[in-house]
């Protein structure tokens, strides 16, 4: 269940503890989580911190594509005893590229969700995006799809094929990104026993 990279700096009592690292940005430190029996562990640089299972208050897991990364998942942890927790799925490895870690990231995230059930937090537990910012969101990706739809009828009504095929392939890969995007996050709420696989990886 371990995902630390070469250039992850973990704690040495790692071996036996479900461990965790993803590098958020190219030159800063990575971030690491092990599930201790007491809590969630976290390092980050020379900041550290631990928080019991039964403290945390809310959780949410969504689909978050990146510039450098179209598949890409988030789970954010919110305690009064530590900051906002990020665990992403995917990890900088270059200038150029983010690494996915769909695997590690869905075993470490399941075993986590585990720890939160038997500790009985009563925690929150959401997923996709917040609603306001989902149905705005929506608004305006239903806006979009229906002034391409109106323009690739203007463009088949005046015989312009090449205008239309340029449009046809702009909607299909706005439909194809955004529409991917709003499927998956839909706002709702899960039980730590029972995670909504729009918002996992594969394993």
């Amino acid at each position: 269940m371990n995902a630390t990279p070469e250039e992850f700096q973990v704690p040495a009592d790692s071996d036996d503890v479900p461990t965790y690292s993803y590098k958020p940005n190219l030159v800063g430190a990575p971030w690491v989580f092990q599930l201790k029996d007491d809590g969630l562990e976290w390092h980050y640089g020379r900041r550290t911190g631990l928080v019991p299972y039964d403290r945390v208050q809310r959780v949410r897991m969504a689909f978050r594509p990146a510039t450098l990364q179209s598949h890409r998942f988030l789970t954010e942890i919110w305690s009064p005893l530590s900051p906002k927790l990020q665990i992403s799925s995917t990890s900088f490895r270059s200038m150029m590229e983010q690494a996915r870690q769909d695997a590690p990231y869905r075993e470490f995230v399941t075993e986590l969700h585990k720890r939160f059930a038997a500790a009985g937090t009563a925690a929150q537990f959401q997923n996709g995006m917040h609603p306001l910012i989902y149905w705005m969101g929506a608004v305006v990706f239903g806006v979009i799809t229906v002034a391409l739809a109106v323009l690739l009828l203007w463009a088949l009504r005046h015989a312009d094929w090449t205008g239309a095929a340029v449009l046809a392939g702009v909607a299909a890969l706005f439909l194809w990104q955004a529409g991917g995007v709003f499927y998956r996050n839909r706002p709702g709420s899960y039980r730590p026993d029972a995670l909504p696989p729009s918002v996992l990886p594969r394993g």
